[in-house]
């Protein structure tokens, strides 16, 4: 890349920061992965290994007395570090990425997007899912009115994993921000807002199925938004045969599709968006639009992650606005908070 390109510290290398961030940032135009800290040896040797020009950090704490060096951070951390090390960065005057959630409370999520305002700096969250391919294709065929007027959107994260990994996402401290509800929620809630609009009601179901955790693993989050179009959202890691990925219903036609987006499983395998074919489903898993009781065929979508850096380097080279506007995060920030209060209650919960 050339010496013009945005310089990028990455705080994490774990999941997250592995498969989701690096190689999407080393593969994107106008921006280098300079840094990435981490102080796990085998993770260490994983990504000098991966990335020989980057720099290995210890700590975050090295990452700030260098700010100089870096045009933007990616916090790609654990859940209970993404408000300490955001404000951090702010606090060091670099604009920085926060993987979702933002925070684990809205209350956090809207003192960091003031912060950041104060600041000057640009602050977005990694709401990757927003270019799942099945979902690109859902809103294409709502914007181009295939479906009528939207009534229901069904959308499902459904995974067979009886066994617990362990870990800080099954751990049942409030401070570690584990569970399904915040971890695929914060997915599904997300692109449930961005297609139909602000919710005004919440009810949820939110339950500890697996022996030996209380952390949440199979939850259902109902959404009424503005305008009365209604929402059905499934996460759940005990599901041995899942139901479609999503279904959208309108008042002309409807849209199933069966089949996760294919770009997790192909950057953990250690493909990248360059290579040929990224992001294209199977044929044989394409969804199905149906008007009228005939059913056709629709193509998906390629999956597109990388264009959540793309927009991360136009946005800070040209001064416009992040890929993802951190508001919205905190709006599904505050949905979760209503919906566990829901399941706490038994009850609806209205927002706003």
């Amino acid at each position: 890349m050339s010496d013009t390109s945005l310089r990028v510290g990455l705080v994490g290398y774990g999941t997250a920061g592995a498969a989701f961030h690096a190689p999407l940032i080393s593969t994107t135009a106008g921006l280098r992965l300079s840094a990435i800290v981490t102080a796990n040896p085998e993770r260490r040797r994983a990504a000098a290994g991966a990335y020989p020009g980057t720099a290995l950090l210890g700590t975050a704490e090295e990452l700030w007395a260098s700010a100089g060096e870096f045009d933007v951070v990616v916090v790609a951390s654990p859940n209970r570090t993404h408000a300490p090390l955001a404000r951090a960065a702010l606090d060091a005057g670099l604009p920085v990425v926060v993987d979702k959630p933002l925070t684990a409370t809205a209350a956090e999520g809207t003192t960091l997007v003031r912060l950041a305002a104060e600041r000057g700096l640009l602050l977005s969250v990694y709401q990757n899912r927003r270019w799942d391919g099945d979902f690109l294709t859902a809103r294409r065929l709502v914007d181009e009115g295939r479906l009528g007027r939207v009534l229901r959107f069904e959308s499902r994260f459904e995974r067979w994993r009886p066994v617990p990994k362990g870990g800080w996402r099954e751990s049942d401290d409030p401070a570690d921000v584990g569970g399904l509800l915040y971890d695929l929620g914060s997915h599904l809630v997300d692109q449930a807002l961005q297609l139909l609009g602000p919710a005004t009601e919440v009810y949820a179901e939110v339950h500890s199925r697996r022996a030996g955790i209380q952390v949440d693993d199979d939850v259902f989050v109902a959404l009424r938004h503005d305008g009365d179009a209604r929402s059905h959202l499934w996460m759940s890691a005990l599901a041995a045969a899942a139901g479609p990925r999503l279904r959208v219903l309108g008042d002309r036609g409807a849209y199933t599709k069966h089949g996760m987006d294919v770009q997790e499983d192909a950057l953990k395998a250690g493909g990248r968006p360059t290579d040929e074919g990224w992001g294209e489903d199977d044929p044989a898993r394409y969804g199905v639009l149906t008007v009228d009781g005939e059913e056709s065929v629709v193509p998906t979508e390629p999956g597109a992650y990388q264009r959540f850096y793309s927009g991360l380097a136009a946005a800070l080279r040209d001064g416009g606005p992040p890929p993802v506007d951190p508001a919205g995060s905190v709006a599904t920030l505050a949905v979760l908070e209503a919906a566990r209060r829901s399941a706490d209650g038994r009850q609806v919960v209205a927002i706003g």
